[in-house]
């Protein structure tokens, strides 16, 4: 017989843009169907502390400037439960920089209309046309959710989590140019 107990946990999905996931609470700065909580994460997410027991978000923080990441990192390790597990999706530089030495053009999404050489192609892709603003590797990330307070910083494969919450990962997407992190409050 199944297991009809309804999880009782709180899944935060942050920056899901217009994309909302069903099962979670979703953030995001623009107002759209299914977003539940409307607003920057520079200026204070609407949750109280130690408010959900996980948070995923996925191809957001690229997004921030250099200078944002602390206070939004703060502002996840702040509504994170004791113990809560933050999982990250990040375009993966080193991939892509190690996709430019072998010559790899075709690893760049990037339309040879937009950029031909495999150097432009290259930074096309890093800065993503201009919305990306902070390009990561591993361990920049890891340096930056230790200032943040967050402890057991692994990096993890595409769905796959170190933690045991098999829902932590259903929102991974991009996982050819994507690393993935989670790591514990």
């Amino acid at each position: 017989m199944p297991d009809l107990t309804p999880d009782p946990k709180t899944r935060l999905n942050v920056g899901c843009g217009p994309h909302p996931a069903a099962g979670w609470v979703n953030a995001d700065r623009q107002p759209a169907e299914g977003i539940d909580i409307c607003g920057d994460i520079r200026d204070g997410l609407a949750l109280a502390n130690d408010a959900v027991d996980c948070i995923a978000a996925i191809h957001f923080l690229q997004d921030l400037p250099w200078d944002s990441l602390a206070g939004a990192l703060r502002e996840m390790h702040r509504v994170l439960k004791p113990g809560g597990v933050l999982r990250l999706g990040l375009p993966d530089l080193d991939r892509a920089i190690d996709a430019y030495r072998r010559g790899d053009a075709g690893y760049f999404f990037v339309p040879d209309a937009d950029a031909r050489a495999i150097g432009a192609k290259l930074v096309t892709q890093i800065i993503w046309y201009g919305s990306v603003h902070t390009p990561f590797t591993f361990d920049f990330a890891r340096e930056w959710l230790e200032r943040a307070g967050f402890r057991e910083i692994a990096r993890c494969a595409f769905r796959e989590t170190r933690h045991g919450d098999a829902r932590l990962v259903e929102l991974d997407n991009r996982e050819r140019e994507s690393f993935f992190v989670e790591a514990l409050k």
